[in-house]
């Protein structure tokens, strides 16, 4: 049974049986591989499996996909580096094999989450302060109207600044914000072990909380504060004005999350750097997994606006490379080419010798070549595959080119 989507593509329809990742070893030659995946080869449930859905993300690559090469090019106790972690998924995936892994990205939010997927956990500490914060934050919220008292000490903290409340003030509703900075400030004043965890449940919980369409959490653009029609549940639907009921389904969420990759981590070492990559002495390693940004398509910080506010992360947006800010001219796509260049040619220098490159991106614009060739790789392969499941709204035809480089 194929989707109406998949229906539309033809490779869906010629009968060939889709890779299975768990399967793929050294010896699997990569023109047997089949990446296509339907929805019934492939459901949500396992493309978003333990962590993998610890918080959402636009514009990353599944795990299953950076299983197949994984297995296919690195060996439990090697190392491999992602200059463009992102969410996570490569150094996920990395130590579920037992293969050390080294993430990098100038997103401030992205390091921390990244950081909180991977982090080995005490399975009964991290239900007990999950639980205890969020009885503190309904206690103080929910039941007891006197402690709004809370509320204005939390406000008048310095580490909320006039350009916050701005912000925070514009994209939520009064009793969401309140609920919101109460669970910040409990995980401010308190001394919990996992501190990181909870900050990712407060920024899960106010990605759903803003004040937009249900079906427009990614690309919100205008706050919405009146009945709207929803595309998603076909009603009209209300503007989200509370943010505790997901600060308490996301609690629950979290614990089974974590306690699921903990059932698969292994002790693989993992690190993960807020950096500049393109200025960055890499360590040695054999090889690289990763999805760079694509050249004006997503603007990473913007993506996470609301975490940055509500913890004052640094704010590092104007290193991105390929920014949708900067656009697709001629200009712009010779600066990303060069940017994404640098980094690998960097990464290069201490790679171990015959090392791959595994790049995942959406070549539309004809960039990867004239990369690969100012980088000194053998261009072994390039596969594509069809994307048939998208983040947000987009009923467009999207393909993938996995550039398969071998060190010189």
């Amino acid at each position: 049974m194929l989707t109406n989507e998949e229906e539309r593509v033809r490779i869906y329809s010629m009968g060939n049986v889709p890779t299975r990742s768990h399967e793929v070893t050294p010896s699997t030659p990569l023109d047997e591989l089949n990446l296509n995946w339907t929805e019934k080869d492939l459901p949500e449930r396992e493309r978003t499996k333990h962590v993998h859905r610890l918080h959402p993300y636009l514009g990353k690559y599944i795990p299953q996909l950076v299983e197949v090469f994984l297995r296919k090019y690195f060996s439990p106790g090697q190392t491999v580096i992602d200059p463009f972690c992102g969410s996570g998924t490569t150094l996920v995936q990395a130590n579920e094999l037992g293969i050390n892994a080294i993430g990098y990205d100038i997103s401030a939010f992205n390091v921390l989450l990244s950081q909180a997927k991977t982090a080995e956990y005490d399975l009964p500490v991290v239900q007990r302060e999950i639980l205890d914060i969020l009885n503190k934050v309904k206690a103080a919220t929910q039941i007891d109207s006197g402690q709004r008292r809370l509320w204005m000490e939390c406000t008048k903290r310095p580490y909320l600044s006039a350009d916050n409340n701005e912000y925070l003030e514009r994209w939520f509703a009064p009793q969401a914000l309140e609920e919101l900075l109460t669970y910040r400030y409990y995980i401010e004043a308190g001394e919990y072990e996992y501190a990181d965890l909870l900050q990712i449940i407060l920024c899960r919980s106010a990605r759903s909380a803003r004040l937009t369409t249900h079906f427009d959490l990614d690309f919100p653009r205008e706050p919405v504060t009146e009945p709207y029609y929803c595309y998603k549940h076909r009603r009209t639907c209300q503007p989200t004005r509370e943010a505790f009921k997901f600060l308490k389904r996301y609690s629950n969420d979290t614990i089974k999350r974590i306690a699921a990759f903990s059932a698969v981590r292994t002790g693989a070492r993992v690190e993960v750097h807020h950096e500049d990559c393109r200025t960055v002495d890499f360590p040695a390693a054999h090889g690289v997994v990763t999805s760079p940004p694509y050249v004006g398509l997503i603007d990473y910080h913007e993506q996470h606006a609301y975490a940055y506010h509500l913890l004052g992360l640094e704010d590092k947006r104007a290193k991105e490379i390929g920014p949708a800010a900067n656009g697709k001219s001629k200009n712009a796509k010779e600066a990303y080419q060069k940017d994404i260049a640098e980094v690998f040619q960097r990464i290069l220098r201490t790679m171990h010798p015959d090392g791959r490159l595994i790049v995942v991106a959406n070549d539309r614009e004809n960039l990867y070549d004239e990369i690969a060739d100012s980088l000194d790789v053998e261009v072994e392969n390039i596969i594509q595959r069809h994307v048939n499941r998208r983040t947000g709204r987009r009923s467009t035809e999207f393909y993938e080119s996995i550039f398969i480089w071998r060190k010189l």
